[in-house]
Parts: C-alpha cells; structure tokens; sequence
C-alpha cells in the first residue's frame, strides 16, 4: 500500500516527470556528439546489400530462377511468433512495405521486427493503461469506463510503430529532399565531363554523404543496382520508390528516357536541379509565412502575462502600501 500512495503522490509523479524531462533534453543533446560516423555505418550497411545483390544474381545464373535480395535474419522467436499468426497477411499491404522502404528499414529482418511490434505493443500499452488507471488513478468509474480507456492504450500502441516508421520516413525525405539539388548539381558536372551514369552516381554519393546521409545511402544502392542488376530500368524506379519524392521520380523518369532514347542528359538534369530548387526555397517560404499565426498562441499564453504582471506591478504594490 505505501508503495501505490507513492506512486499516486503528485509530487513523486511531477517529480519523475521532471527527471524523464531532463534526462530526454540531455539525450537530445549528447545525441549528435555521440553518433559516431553514420556516413561510414550506412556505406558498410550498402557493402552488404551489394555483396548480397551480387550472390543473389549469382545464384539466378546458376539455378536459372529468380532469388530476392536477403537482409540479416531477424530473431528466432520475433519470426515464429509473425509466422503463427500469419502477421503478414494480416497488416502488412503495399503501402506499409512503400512506408518502411522510404524510413531506409530493408530486408526481411525490418518487415518482421516491424509486425512483431504491431501484435506486441497493443497487449504491453493494454496492461500498462490498466494498472495506471485501476491501480494508480484508482479512478471513481464504472468499470467498462476504466476498461475503455485501457482499450484506447491498446489502441495507441497498435498504431505506434506506423508513427515511428512514417516519422522516420519523413525525416528521410526530408533529409534528401534539401540535398537533393546540390546532388543533382554534382551529376550534371560529372555526366558533362564525360563520366557515365554510374560513376556520377558513385560520385555524387560519395561527395553528398557530408550533407545528407540517407541520399548517398540510396545513391549507392542505385550503383549496386545498376551494375549487377539486368534491367536498368528497375535500378531507376527503385531509386524512385525507396525515396517517394516527386523530384526524385521526375529524374527518375528522365534517366529512363535517356536510356531508352539516347537523350542528352546535361540539359534535363539542369532543369531539373533548378526546379527542385525553386521547390526548396517555396516550401522554405510557406514554412516562414506560417510562422507568425503559430507564433500567436505562446505569444498570448507566455509573453501577455509577464507583460501585464511587469506593467502592473508597480501600481499594485503601490495601492497595497496606501491600503
């Protein structure tokens, strides 16, 4: 029983707030100090699927059939569980595998960890919301009341791995998004001095990773691609598909073109570059001129108060002496 008053306490419950508070800014910001070479992860990480694309069209030479390209394995028991509850059929749809192609989470490894998460997450938030609300609340509710709001946990941790994935996914693109000119800047000098379509990329991947890690993560896949697989085409649309992006689509569709036409490049890659930068720079534009009606609320909640409270402070203090 003291140890249920202590939880219920709202001093201890503020007070652990407060720490989970500090402890997140402090992790927020020795993050980035700690993060080590990324660049150097994700080409290692590209390495691999390379060397692992490479096997996989061995393998189709020697056998004659189609393989697919294998990540790590996951864990055995993450895999048996998806597997007994044929997980697969049941949440996953183009639009999940799209999703957690563009947050960069490939393989077979990422899909089962993903549906792992999906049928766990709902039974632990479930239990979670139910000792909160019945043990620690120890609200005066009916009991279908406190069994609903328990549900709705359940509900929000069936929903949080999609969140983290479309977050991550957005990061991604955004990420790439804001390099994505400067690399395509970089493609045109390198494809105007006579270099081919794979060098540039492997080029360009190597100068762009200082900038954005994710595009010459995809940029270097693009090469693995390009070089081992039959059909450049599918290279290009799969560069198209991991990012989701329409400029990305766009000199994708371009690239295509050229290959099938023998269309120049340097004039559409410079074109391109400029409208993917005009792009930039208006969405810049329309996140300033959003600014002010956001800034309108903690303008009101935070600064009005201080500003009367300092305005009519003196005139207080002076009525309370007369009085």
């Amino acid at each position: 029983m003291d140890l249920i008053d202590t939880v219920r306490d709202p001093v201890v419950l503020l007070s652990v707030a407060v720490a989970i508070a500090a402890f997140a800014t402090v992790i927020t910001l020795t993050m980035p100090l700690l993060a080590g070479d990324k660049l150097g992860q994700r080409m290692k990480a590209v390495g691999s699927e390379r060397e692992k694309l490479r096997a996989r069209e061995r393998a189709r030479l020697q056998d004659g059939q189609r393989g697919s390209l294998r990540s790590r394995e996951s864990k055995r028991y993450m895999k048996d569980v998806v597997e007994r509850f044929s997980l697969r059929k049941a949440l996953v749809d183009d639009k999940a595998e799209a999703k957690l192609r563009q947050a960069g989470f490939r393989g077979e490894a990422a899909m089962t960890t993903f549906l792992f998460a999906r049928f766990v997450l709902p039974f632990v938030m479930f239990a979670l919301s139910a000792f909160y609300i019945f043990v620690v609340l120890h609200l005066e509710r009916p009991f279908m009341f406190k069994f609903a709001l328990s549900l709705i946990g359940a509900y929000v941790g069936f929903y949080l791995p999609l969140l983290y994935v479309n977050n991550a996914a957005q990061k991604r693109q955004q990420s790439i998004k804001r390099a994505f000119p400067d690399s395509l800047d970089l493609m045109l000098i390198c494809v105007e001095s006579g270099m081919s379509v794979e060098l540039a990329f492997r080029k360009v991947a190597e100068e762009i990773g200082a900038q954005s890690v994710p595009l010459a993560e995809e940029l270097s896949l693009t090469v693995a691609e390009l070089s081992f697989l039959q059909d450049r085409r599918s290279a290009y649309e799969n560069l198209a598909a991991r990012t989701g992006l329409d400029g990305v689509k766009a000199v994708c569709l371009a690239l295509i073109q050229a290959e099938r036409y023998g269309t120049p490049l340097g004039t559409t890659l410079r074109v391109l570059a400029q409208e993917n930068r005009d792009m930039r720079m208006n969405e810049a534009e329309k996140k300033a001129a959003a600014l002010p009606p956001k800034l309108t609320v903690p303008m009101i909640v935070f600064f009005l108060p201080v500003l009367f409270a300092i305005i009519m402070a003196p005139a207080i203090i002076k009525i309370m002496a007369a009085t």
